[in-house]
Protein backbone atom coordinates (compact mmCIF):
# COMPACT_ATOMS: atom_id res chain seq x y z
CA UNK A 1 0.00 0.00 0.00
CA UNK A 2 3.00 2.29 0.02
CA UNK A 3 2.94 5.46 2.04
CA UNK A 4 0.60 5.75 5.04
CA UNK A 5 -2.66 7.64 5.22
CA UNK A 6 -2.50 10.42 7.81
CA UNK A 7 -5.41 10.80 10.21
CA UNK A 8 -5.62 14.20 11.88
CA UNK A 9 -7.19 13.65 15.29
CA UNK A 10 -8.02 15.86 18.24
CA UNK A 11 -5.73 14.27 20.82
CA UNK A 12 -7.53 16.19 23.57
CA UNK A 13 -10.79 14.37 22.76
CA UNK A 14 -11.16 11.06 24.66
CA UNK A 15 -13.36 9.49 21.97
CA UNK A 16 -11.02 10.63 19.21
CA UNK A 17 -8.00 9.19 21.04
CA UNK A 18 -9.83 5.88 21.58
CA UNK A 19 -10.73 5.61 17.90
CA UNK A 20 -7.16 6.50 16.92
CA UNK A 21 -5.74 3.79 19.20
CA UNK A 22 -8.22 1.26 17.80
CA UNK A 23 -7.17 2.07 14.24
CA UNK A 24 -3.50 1.78 15.14
CA UNK A 25 -4.13 -1.65 16.74
CA UNK A 26 -5.93 -2.74 13.58
CA UNK A 27 -2.99 -1.52 11.49
CA UNK A 28 -0.80 -3.97 13.47
CA UNK A 29 2.40 -2.06 12.80
CA UNK A 30 2.06 -2.33 9.01
CA UNK A 31 2.48 1.44 8.61
CA UNK A 32 -0.69 1.95 6.59
CA UNK A 33 -1.91 4.65 8.97
CA UNK A 34 -0.27 7.41 10.97
CA UNK A 35 -2.00 9.61 13.54
CA UNK A 36 -1.32 13.35 13.70
CA UNK A 37 -2.49 15.08 16.89
CA UNK A 38 -3.88 18.49 16.02
CA UNK A 39 -3.97 19.38 19.74
CA UNK A 40 -0.22 18.85 20.15
CA UNK A 41 1.93 21.88 20.97
CA UNK A 42 3.51 23.25 17.82
CA UNK A 43 1.02 21.64 15.44
CA UNK A 44 0.77 23.78 12.28
CA UNK A 45 -2.60 23.49 10.49
CA UNK A 46 -1.35 25.54 7.54
CA UNK A 47 0.67 22.50 6.41
CA UNK A 48 -2.71 21.03 5.44
CA UNK A 49 -4.12 24.27 3.99
CA UNK A 50 -6.60 24.53 6.88
CA UNK A 51 -7.12 26.54 10.02
CA UNK A 52 -7.22 24.91 13.44
CA UNK A 53 -10.93 25.75 13.65
CA UNK A 54 -11.53 23.88 10.38
CA UNK A 55 -9.57 20.85 11.54
CA UNK A 56 -11.35 20.84 14.90
CA UNK A 57 -14.75 20.92 13.21
CA UNK A 58 -14.40 17.31 11.99
CA UNK A 59 -11.85 14.57 11.51
CA UNK A 60 -9.56 14.92 8.49
CA UNK A 61 -7.46 12.46 6.58
CA UNK A 62 -4.65 12.93 4.11
CA UNK A 63 -3.99 10.41 1.36
CA UNK A 64 -0.41 9.43 0.51
CA UNK A 65 -0.78 11.72 -2.53
CA UNK A 66 -1.70 14.71 -0.35
CA UNK A 67 -5.48 14.80 -0.90
CA UNK A 68 -7.22 16.15 2.22
CA UNK A 69 -10.71 14.85 3.00
CA UNK A 70 -12.92 14.87 6.07
CA UNK A 71 -15.79 13.31 7.96
CA UNK A 72 -17.01 9.78 7.37
CA UNK A 73 -14.78 9.47 4.31
CA UNK A 74 -11.81 9.33 6.71
CA UNK A 75 -13.27 6.29 8.46
CA UNK A 76 -14.21 4.59 5.20
CA UNK A 77 -10.67 4.98 3.85
CA UNK A 78 -8.87 4.22 7.12
CA UNK A 79 -10.77 1.00 7.74
CA UNK A 80 -10.24 0.09 4.10
CA UNK A 81 -6.49 0.46 4.53
CA UNK A 82 -6.47 -1.97 7.47
CA UNK A 83 -8.55 -4.53 5.59
CA UNK A 84 -11.91 -3.84 7.21
CA UNK A 85 -13.43 -1.58 4.60
CA UNK A 86 -16.37 -3.95 4.27
CA UNK A 87 -17.48 -2.91 7.79
CA UNK A 88 -17.81 0.72 6.73
CA UNK A 89 -18.87 0.11 3.11
CA UNK A 90 -22.60 0.49 3.89
CA UNK A 91 -21.94 4.05 5.13
CA UNK A 92 -20.98 4.92 1.56
CA UNK A 93 -23.98 3.34 -0.15
CA UNK A 94 -26.14 5.95 -1.92
CA UNK A 95 -29.14 5.54 0.38
CA UNK A 96 -27.15 5.42 3.65
CA UNK A 97 -24.33 7.85 2.85
CA UNK A 98 -26.31 11.08 3.49
CA UNK A 99 -27.69 9.71 6.77
CA UNK A 100 -24.31 8.47 8.00
CA UNK A 101 -22.55 11.67 6.93
CA UNK A 102 -25.22 13.79 8.69
CA UNK A 103 -24.90 11.72 11.87
CA UNK A 104 -21.13 12.20 11.86
CA UNK A 105 -21.50 15.97 11.36
CA UNK A 106 -23.88 16.06 14.36
CA UNK A 107 -21.43 14.02 16.44
CA UNK A 108 -18.47 16.23 15.46
CA UNK A 109 -20.39 19.39 16.42
CA UNK A 110 -21.36 17.90 19.78
CA UNK A 111 -18.29 15.88 20.75
CA UNK A 112 -17.17 18.31 23.44
CA UNK A 113 -20.56 18.16 25.11
CA UNK A 114 -20.70 14.35 24.72
CA UNK A 115 -17.26 13.93 26.28
CA UNK A 116 -17.88 16.39 29.14
CA UNK A 117 -15.44 19.00 27.86
CA UNK A 118 -17.69 22.07 27.99
CA UNK A 119 -16.39 24.84 30.23
CA UNK A 120 -17.97 28.16 31.16
CA UNK A 121 -20.93 27.40 28.90
CA UNK A 122 -18.72 26.96 25.82
CA UNK A 123 -17.93 23.76 24.00
CA UNK A 124 -14.78 24.53 22.08
CA UNK A 125 -11.32 23.03 22.15
CA UNK A 126 -8.82 24.88 24.30
CA UNK A 127 -6.56 27.24 22.40
CA UNK A 128 -8.99 27.82 19.54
Amino acid sequence: MGEPMQILIDGACPLCRREGRALMRLDRGRGRLVLVDIAAPGFDPSVYGKTLDELNARIHGVSPGGEVYSGMEVFRRAYGRVGLGWLWAPTGWPVLRPVCDAFYRWFARNRYRLTGRCEDGTCRPKGV
